[in-house]
């Protein structure tokens, strides 16, 4: 594993690089400054960066974490040793993978590079998959299915069987009469996915099949044969009536 540290107490770096060591990673490098850090970022091939976030210069460590996540993959965790709400907030927002507080012991910084790496890992594999899916559907015009993973197996699934889409947190539940899959996605990606002539999004939480909507209840759609009940969400009505054939 490739490490750089990022820290301008030359004291402090010593001992990190001494304990990366220890530990059996490579420090592919040692620098002060977040102008630094995003030049090293860009030239080598980092598996992980660790980041004081007070540094030397006028790119903190917070502003050289954000440009290096828009450019690059690479897992940032932060050394510091200001604890304030205000600090942590900020550093927040860049999704860092680990947060150290100074003055640090040997098992902090092992604990916490290892659940970076393995949180890392895990992202970039449904990263993988949920890309792999999508290209599946990329030409959504031309076919008249999709691909969804379930027990380890890609599922076809006809478009026609679809009933609805729904949120939940971090996942998206596509729904047919006689089954249920629950995939990593978010609704905005899998909206775009979805054959526009054939689906609408009614709800922030639910995509509905068009053919599949038996009567419009007030604020609601019912569907057929199960008859679920869908709500319509206030800024999407206009558009519902708009798509609909309505005498």
């Amino acid at each position: 594993m490739n490490i750089l540290v990022v820290e301008d107490e030359s004291i402090v770096a010593k001992d990190i690089q001494v304990c990366l060591r220890k530990l059996g990673y490579d420090v592919i490098g040692v620098v002060s400054s977040g102008e630094e850090a995003v030049e090293k970022a860009e030239e080598f091939d980092l598996d992980l960066i660790m980041m004081d976030i007070m540094l030397k210069g006028e790119m903190s460590g917070i502003e050289a974490a954000e440009i290096i996540r828009k450019k690059k993959s690479i897992p940032v965790i932060f050394l510091t040793a200001y604890t304030d709400r205000n600090t942590v907030d900020k550093a927040k927002e860049t999704e860092p993978f680990g947060y150290i507080i100074k003055p640090f012991k040997e098992i902090d910084i092992q604990t916490a590079i290892e659940i970076a790496l393995y949180k890392h890992s895990r992202e970039m594999v449904v990263k993988k998959e949920r890309d792999m899916y999508y290209s599946m559907v990329e030409k959504q015009d031309s076919v008249d299915m999709m691909f969804v993973k379930a027990n380890q197996r890609l599922v076809k699934i006809k478009y026609s069987e679809i009933y609805f889409i729904e949120a939940l947190k971090d996942y998206v539940v596509i729904n047919t009469l006689e089954r249920r899959y629950t995939i990593h996605s978010t609704m905005k990606d899998i909206e775009s996915k979805m054959p526009e002539k054939d689906f609408i999004r009614v709800h922030r939480s639910f995509i509905v099949r068009i053919d599949k909507i038996k009567e419009i209840d007030h604020s609601n759609v019912v569907l057929e044969n199960d008859k679920k009940t869908v709500p319509v969400g206030g800024s999407y009505k206009d558009l519902l009536q708009q798509r609909i054939n309505m005498i």
